[in-house]
């Protein structure tokens, strides 16, 4: 190479690499996306629908929700992984898109993992385990010992590759126990059957089965968390019911394509951190009964990272496959 077409070479680069660092810095100029890649009205929508109107106020620009459902997620991960890493088109992810998918589905045509760069966890929903109130047990142990006197007899039911199917699989395998699985297009309609006794079990989240357990409606077993729910006191821990290790927290957050500049990535997660101050977005957490989660866009990375460690470790032992 030439002492001029060297010359030329680095003042492209470091022109780009200004411009750049003027991006971020002026960043955003325009509307922001958030895809959710399941259907309106699940608790990924919901976290991201809470967190929209303080976000728009803390950046200055409008913030949008856009849906983009199927493939269990998968195909608004795929558009948010090809899409320009600028900043404007974010995922609305987390545990069960980022942590869970990369341990179950081993040829999926975008990386979950290395596709996005973190941005900023959201909210935190806990697991319950529920059962209609027509199965006669009141413990997780009255639980296993009639699913064992009558195998095949109870049902449970979940949208597969995701952490109730796998809490689900998880409690057979360290129980010993034959329940079969339902599979279900999402949460809701698992829940419906639930209700009206087609199945007799399921774990779900908090945010959409809190109301129906305090309405008497279904029946909690045990809390998958480190301790007891404040607005369920009486109901043990999966752990206090003899089944330690069970997957806890689901986190729902930001990412973005790989490649975004680290400028952006830190100047929306500041905002996403102010953001979560609003009163509103608070009061909309609470009435689903989860919490904020505030971190740092790299320890919010290596949580993603550390929970797929232990979802791995989970389908390795039960041997989910799912197509």
């Amino acid at each position: 190479m030439t002492i001029r077409a060297w010359i030329t070479a680095l003042v492209c680069c470091l022109a780009a690499f200004g411009g750049t660092q003027a991006g971020a810095q002026s960043y955003p100029t325009r509307l922001i996306r958030i895809i959710v890649p399941f259907p309106p009205g699940g608790p990924t929508d919901v976290a991201a629908r809470l967190i929209v109107q303080p976000l728009s106020e803390t950046l200055g620009q409008n913030v949008i929700i856009e849906n983009q459902a199927g493939a269990g997620g998968r195909t608004g991960s795929r558009y948010v992984a090809r899409a320009a890493p600028d900043g404007y088109t974010l995922l609305l992810g987390g545990t069960n898109l980022n942590a869970i998918i990369p341990a179950i589905y081993k040829n999926t045509d975008y990386d979950p993992v290395k596709s996005f760069v973190a941005v900023a966890p959201i909210a935190s929903d806990g697991m319950v385990m529920v059962v209609n109130p027509s199965v006669p047990a009141k413990t997780v142990g009255e639980f296993v010992a009639y699913a064992k006197a009558h195998p095949g007899k109870l049902k449970y039911g979940s949208a597969p590759g995701i952490a109730s199917h796998l809490a689900g699989e998880l409690l057979k395998y360290r129980a010993g126990i034959d329940v079969p699985f339902i599979p279900y297009r999402g949460g809701a309609p698992a829940i419906t059957d639930l209700l009206g006794g087609q199945i007799d079990m399921l774990f779900n989240n908090k945010s959409v089965l809190l109301a129906l357990i305090q309405a008497n409606k279904l029946r909690p077993l045990a809390v998958a968390a480190d301790r007891r729910w404040v607005e369920l006191p009486d109901v043990p821990t999966m752990q206090e019911a003899g089944f330690p290790g069970f997957p806890k927290d689901i986190v729902y957050g930001l990412l973005a394509p790989a490649g975004t500049p680290d400028a952006v990535v830190e100047r929306l997660n500041a905002a996403v951190n102010k953001a979560m101050r609003s009163e509103t977005f608070r009061a909309g957490l609470a009435k689903l009964g989860i919490e904020a989660r505030s971190q740092t866009a790299q320890a919010f990375g290596a949580g993603l990272g550390e929970d797929t460690a232990k979802y791995d470790e989970i389908v390795r032992l039960t041997g989910i496959k799912v197509e």
